[in-house]
């Protein structure tokens, strides 16, 4: 097969892109190891910055979207007895985020790649890449039992964290950052009414929570455990009366619980790999970066990654300019250090550390008290919370 684009990986970056070449006419195709079942089954984020909802409505995926998701001009914050609105539209000039889960994201773009012809091509194995560093990569995999062969102008790995195309670049051309933090995110999802119609970040001195949803009778609460701890050691009994314990009074007194339909323990983790281009293999997604959860920013970095990838993708074939791709990495890498930042300064202010002295909370304290009463700083808080501009 030849075609001028391979994407691996068929998650919301490689669909995103998949669907944006298809409009701009060029020819490619997308691997996924895992079926399209599995991919939908996954419960992310559900936290879209305004440039991530313009670049679906580019895509032609926001019909649902703009019906169903929930637009939020605010979000609480609360600090032991202190209690902080941050309102984005007031802050930011009428701009705020929009709640719609990234599964719902992941529906609407395959829903879109059917009737686009099927450009992704679901539980392949075995890829390899092959003269990636040449201006003729290839790449071998297998489906339905035999071997096939794709030539292409360019490889774009959208195949996450573990996947195969960033592990293909030699170690001694790229650079890794990372940091892994010392605790992990418990997830319930439940079919109950959110305890607010506004996510609510708490810290407490039991540890952080987070009270969030996915559409009005769908909640998504968290809450900060230890890192060795599996989700199959709590129950929900003791989910909920953990969660009870670290909300303010009068939230956990309104909250209503239910029977888990998932649970799940995220390690957090900060991660960047420079730079995000090898020959002709494009790194995109988490195949190139990761972000603590605290700032939302996960997917939405993914997709501000295919807003530069695409617009340099598009210029290459339709003017032979190689501008957006020659400057990808670099215009890609300045708006996600970023967003690390902004994450990791969440999880500062937000999270207890298990080795943080007096001091540190003394400075949490403080942090918090002048975001309470400038400004200026909760301006700072909500351009991040909203996205920087692409």
């Amino acid at each position: 097969m030849r075609v001028q684009v391979a994407i691996v990986g068929g998650g919301p970056a490689g669909a995103l892109l998949s669907r944006l070449l298809h409009r701009a006419g060029i020819d490619h195709v997308v691997l996924e190891l895992r079926t399209k079942e599995y991919v939908l089954g996954r419960i992310r984020a559900g936290v879209l910055e305004k440039g991530t909802v313009d670049l679906l409505r580019k895509a032609g995926v926001s019909a649902r979207m703009d019906t169903d998701g929930l637009m939020h001009t605010g979000f609480r914050m609360t600090f032991n007895d202190q209690s902080l609105r941050i309102a984005l539209d007031d802050l930011t000039g009428g701009d705020g985020v929009m709640v719609y889960g990234q599964t719902h994201v992941q529906r609407d773009l395959y829903d879109a790649d059917a009737a686009d012809g099927n450009h992704i091509q679901f539980e392949v194995s075995n890829i390899e890449l092959s003269n990636v560093d040449t201006t003729s990569p290839s790449l071998t995999y297998q489906k339905d039992g035999e071997t096939r062969e794709i030539n292409c102008d360019f490889v774009i790995g959208c195949d996450g964290f573990h996947g195969i195309c960033r592990r293909t670049i030699p170690e001694d051309r790229i650079r890794k950052f990372e940091r892994t933090y010392p605790f992990g995110w418990l997830g319930v999802l439940s079919e109950t009414p959110p305890v607010s119609h506004e996510l609510i970040y708490t810290s407490h001195e039991r540890g952080f929570a987070l009270c969030s949803m996915r559409s009005t009778q769908l909640s998504r609460y968290y809450i900060q455990c230890p890192v060795t701890d599996h989700a199959g050691d709590w129950s929900d009994a003791q989910f909920w009366d953990e969660l009870k314990r670290r909300l303010p009074n009068e939230v956990a007194d309104t909250l209503v619980t239910g029977k888990s339909i998932e649970k799940s323990i995220a390690v957090l983790r900060s991660y960047v790999v420079e730079p995000m281009r090898f020959g002709s293999l494009f790194l995109a997604g988490d195949a190139a970066h990761i972000v603590p959860p605290a700032g939302a920013k996960g997917l939405n970095l993914a997709a501000s990654d295919i807003h530069y990838l695409s617009e340099g993708l598009i210029q290459f074939y339709r003017n032979d300019d190689s501008q957006g791709l020659d400057t990808y990495s670099q215009k890609a890498l300045a708006r996600i250090w970023k967003a690390e930042r902004f994450s990791w300064w969440m999880t500062n202010l937000t999270h207890l550390f298990p080795d943080s002295s007096p001091f540190e909370r003394r400075m949490q304290e403080a942090e918090f008290d002048y975001l309470a009463n400038s400004r200026a700083a909760q301006l700072a808080l909500a351009e991040n919370y909203i996205g920087l501009p692409l």
